[in-house]
């Protein structure tokens, strides 16, 4: 499974199960561990990688622990303070970590609740722990653009010198992009000012600043909006215009079968075509949820999309086994109707049926 792949999975794991997590040792036994584990590709059971209730030789105030320690050859890399999932980490909650990052040889330090991932490293003075991290992902509501990121962070790909070099601007881009989200969610008042003053002429007064309060926040949400519309309509327009040619055989439509084959299928062999037409059904779906819910899962006789990982919410299925290729796509009642595909583009002439495919199950 690919890396974007298994934090999709975990992500989905996360959205389903955190409302009956109540405790810290549940949520580590329930995401942390497999974070550990199934993302960063470290083996929990394994005392020479991971180190649970690790103590440091010195310096430490007795009978303080860290949750858990992953090591290098024998050396102490990354730090991870846990907290239950209820609960928002915060930074005043992490002493552990800062006498800790100082007494190891560790440069990287993590402080989470299982959903949410704060990672820190030393920009700010040497070998001691930034108040702020320059990474963080929540599992809930994944920034794509931080994955190559935290892929750098696993076993497989370990790259301390990578992470620190981007580790400054990755701090202070995702500082801003959160800071510029709270601005759009919720207008300060320094905001809301700086564009009254450049579209009123008037004394900004505190009438008009009650007006452009609602106004600022109207204008800022039409925006995101209008953006989002805009990239779709460029996303969908380039393949909206492909059709099946005459020759193309008749739609065959059929029952879909009450037990799902997905999970028996054996011997798969998931294909490069398989994982575009992939892509190109998440990117239709993403207009109407998060891209992390969207996944998949292949077997012998298609290729789903699905919804939360779940085979009884299918978005579509791609038969691609044979030379005709075909889209299929389930209506209310689970019956599968199948549209023959010349190319992948005309999966985007499917696009509305996608997305209501994708409505019906919210």
């Amino acid at each position: 499974m690919e890396f974007q792949d298994r934090i999709a999975a975990l992500a989905s794991k996360v959205s389903n199960q955190s409302a009956s997590i109540g405790t810290e040792e549940a949520t580590k036994n329930a995401f942390v561990m497999p974070f550990i584990a199934s993302i960063l590709g470290y083996d929990v059971f394994d005392p020479l990688e991971v180190v649970p209730e690790y103590t440091a030789d010195v310096g430490i105030k007795k009978g303080e622990k860290i949750d858990y320690a992953i090591m290098r050859d024998a050396e102490v890399q990354i730090l991870i303070e846990c907290k239950a999932s209820t609960g928002v980490p915060k930074i005043e909650h992490a002493s552990q970590l800062f006498r800790y990052f100082a007494t190891t040889n560790a440069r990287i330090a993590a402080l989470t609740n299982g959903v949410v991932w704060q990672f820190y490293t030393d920009l700010d003075a040497p070998n001691r722990m930034d108040a702020k991290p320059f990474l963080v992902l929540d599992l809930l509501d994944i920034d794509e653009t931080l994955i190559p990121e935290v892929q750098k962070l696993s076993k497989e790909s370990f790259d301390l010198e990578s992470i620190i070099n981007a580790a400054e601007e990755l701090k202070y881009v995702g500082a801003l992009k959160r800071e510029i989200a709270g601005q759009f969610r919720e207008p300060s008042d320094e905001w809301i000012k700086f564009f009254a003053q450049r579209v009123y002429e008037g004394s900004y007064t505190a009438r008009v600043r009650e007006q452009f309060t609602a106004l600022v926040t109207k204008a800022s949400r039409q925006f995101l909006t209008e953006s989002v519309n805009d990239r779709l309509k460029v996303a969908l327009g380039a393949g909206v215009s492909v059709a099946p040619t005459d020759a193309s055989p008749s739609v065959i439509s059929s029952i879909a079968p009450a037990q799902d084959d997905i999970d028996r299928d054996t011997e798969i062999e998931t294909t490069l075509e398989e994982l575009e037409g992939y892509q190109i059904v998440k990117a239709i779906a993403c207009g109407e949820t998060k891209p992390h819910r969207i996944t998949h899962r292949d077997a012998k006789s298609y290729f789903a999309v699905l919804l939360d990982d779940n085979n009884r919410k299918p978005i579509a299925r791609l038969h691609f086994n044979s030379r005709q290729k075909y889209l299929g796509l389930l209506d209310e009642l689970k019956s599968e109707t199948r549209h023959p595909l010349q190319d992948l583009d005309d999966i985007y002439a499917h696009a509305d049926a996608i997305r209501e495919a994708v409505l019906r199950y919210r």
